[in-house]
């Protein structure tokens, strides 16, 4: 392994203070991307939490995406939106490269919002009728934030790609799924906690049947605030029964919530 040689450091004389310190931790950055290989699987498994929203505003980002060396992208790291204010996290790098009936090809981040979007149904009754994909959410109620992150990002950022969605279910459990376009949608419970909490079915979550980065190295991430800064609950794409959704708790926990309530969502999106 090549040896890592900080230079620039302040002399034990130097007094500390925001320039020298953000000259060491460049001097840190550029000495351990010498030893770091350009690739998906090393920059999914570091913690950053890093400001990058001029990177990508700027291109540079789009660049190191697009060859898929991703050298400025770290687990953690965020964008804020060009429009919107809001925080969005790097939650995991290529995770659907390589899935969908017509194959993902394109490199790309996932992206989640900090902030919980608030006050969205998932139907307008208690029902679960038509799986997610049949869903008020997915059909009306998904559009404003997928207008939301289109003024951010910008239209041509934003990656169509393939994602199998539950259609129907039988005797209130999911039964059948098939291939959609998709570019916004909510997470599963295997994306969220790396497994299946109230319902083991794989039509619930077809491909996203992993943990993304994020949650994995950072577990104080699943849980999720309002702009308000108020700790909320939001709701999950899996089916649980003829009534209920899947969703994450207030303090963690996977938990089940009635398709009419009132609840929040953290949708899952991918830049390129």
């Amino acid at each position: 392994m090549e040896k890592i040689v900080f230079k620039d450091l302040p002399s034990t004389e130097t007094p500390i203070n925001a320039t020298n310190l953000n000259k060491i931790q460049n001097n840190v950055e550029k000495e351990i991307n010498k030893v770091l290989a350009s690739n998906a699987g090393s920059h999914n498994s570091i913690y950053r939490g890093k400001d990058i929203t001029d990177l990508f505003y700027n291109g540079t980002l789009s660049q190191q995406i697009s060859s898929g060396t991703f050298d400025d992208i770290f687990i953690g790291d965020y964008i804020v939106g060009q429009n919107s204010g809001r925080k969005y996290l790097v939650a995991d790098i290529n995770y659907r490269l390589g899935t969908g009936d017509t194959e993902c090809t394109t490199n790309h981040i996932l992206m989640i919002p900090e902030k919980l979007i608030t006050n969205v149904k998932m139907n307008d009754t208690d029902t679960t009728n038509g799986g997610y994909y049949g869903s008020k959410m997915h059909s009306t109620n998904l559009n404003n934030f997928k207008t939301i992150i289109q003024n951010d990002f910008g239209a041509s950022h934003i990656l169509t790609h393939r994602i199998a969605l539950t259609n129907t279910t039988t005797n209130g459990k999911p039964s059948k799924w098939e291939w959609y376009d998709s570019t916004a949608d909510l997470m599963t419970e295997c994306m969220v906690f790396g497994h299946s909490g109230w319902e083991i079915n794989g039509y619930n979550y077809g491909a996203d049947n992993t943990q993304v980065a994020l949650f994995r190295l950072d577990k104080s991430k699943i849980v999720a605030r309002t702009e308000a800064g108020v700790r909320s609950w939001y709701f999950l794409r899996d089916i649980y029964s003829a009534t209920l959704f899947c969703g994450v708790s207030t303090n963690g926990n996977s938990w089940t919530y009635g398709a009419s309530y009132d609840g929040n969502i953290r949708p899952a999106f991918l830049i390129y």
